[in-house]
């Protein structure tokens, strides 16, 4: 099968498309044929090095956190799933990835594709949608009335965070630049901030969630908003937690998770549109696409996810 690996730490130019070998599945594994994979600055993160202590994985690396596709095997003790289901899933953390023609993938972190979505739309979702649920849901417990304030609110888990807020009834506020402020209006956020012209201090007060995407001085002017008894979670870096106190607030770094049931809960939010994945771009699966993918997340501004299309769905 084909794959884009990398041999080394480096630049975009360690993206090398190469002949690996076809996964199998074990018998509580499902075997994927990917037809859309997406990027998320993790990629290309571990593509640089910045996480080989905590996610020290053997070369070749396969990079890649998400998927779309169709079961083409299923292990010996899978019930939950057959041969033609159309499935998407964020894997478990593994030195082999997404960016490849195959994966395998625990069943229990695979979740049925929601109804009418299309692959490139289902492989935009996994590690967006379940960071943005784990850090709203999971961490904040958030709840019906709330403000919450979503630094970002144009990139790929802060698009998802801003919609799954509103399905819970809360009060949004989001942060980006002129460039997208029609597209956080469009995803139902109450408020915008622009970060560019206008303090985040003068702008806003007395927030009960903040969910964090950009860390540093974003991250100390959110402890500034918060209400006590408030929370903030951060998904780029551990808040200070002397300050936490300080400010008698509740405060944490998420790192995801993979989960089949949330990823479902996530699916049914699309069928009943409390949910669409924002598209920032879609290029295709090459050792140019990929190095072009990389090249758009890098520079941090991205609005929504931008995806790799592996296979034409008009080809399975």
């Amino acid at each position: 099968m084909k794959a884009v690996v990398i041999n080394a730490y480096g630049g975009r130019e360690e993206l090398k498309a190469i002949e690996f070998p076809k996964p199998m599945p074990r018998e509580h594994e499902v075997l994927i044929e990917v037809y859309a994979t997406s990027i998320n600055p993790i990629d290309w993160k571990l593509r640089e090095g910045y996480l080989k202590e905590r996610l020290p994985f053997k070369f070749p690396i396969i990079l890649g956190w998400d998927a779309a596709g169709i079961i083409k095997k299923v292990g010996a003790k899978v019930t939950e799933f057959e041969e033609g289901d159309k499935v998407f899933t964020r894997p478990a953390t593994t030195e082999r990835g997404t960016y490849a023609e195959y994966i395998t993938a625990d069943a229990s972190l695979v979740a049925h594709m929601p109804k009418e979505s299309s692959f490139i739309e289902a492989a935009a979702v996994p590690l967006a949608g379940l960071t943005a649920w784990q850090c709203l849901v999971d961490f904040a417990e958030i709840k019906k009335g709330d403000r919450v304030l979503v630094h970002a609110g144009a990139g790929g888990v802060g698009s998802m965070a801003i919609q799954i807020a509103k399905a819970f009834g809360a009060e949004v506020i989001a942060t980006g630049s002129s460039k997208s402020q029609s597209i956080i209006k469009k995803l139902g956020a109450d408020h915008m901030i622009n970060y560019m012209t206008t303090p985040l201090t003068e702008a806003i007060d007395e927030v009960d969630i903040v969910l964090d995407t950009i860390g540093g001085d974003s991250q100390e002017k959110s402890f500034e908003v918060l209400k006590p008894g408030g929370v903030l979670v951060s998904i780029v870096q551990p808040p200070s937690q002397e300050r936490a106190k300080e400010k008698g607030v509740k405060a944490g770094l998420v790192w995801l998770e993979p989960n089949g049931e949330q990823l479902a809960t996530l699916a049914k939010m699309i069928e009943e549109d409390e949910l669409k994945p924002l598209i920032a771009e879609v290029l295709p699966f090459s050792e140019d696409g990929l190095k072009k993918a990389h090249e758009l997340s890098e520079t941090h501004h991205a609005k929504g996810k931008i995806v790799i299309e592996v296979k034409k769905e008009e080809d399975k």
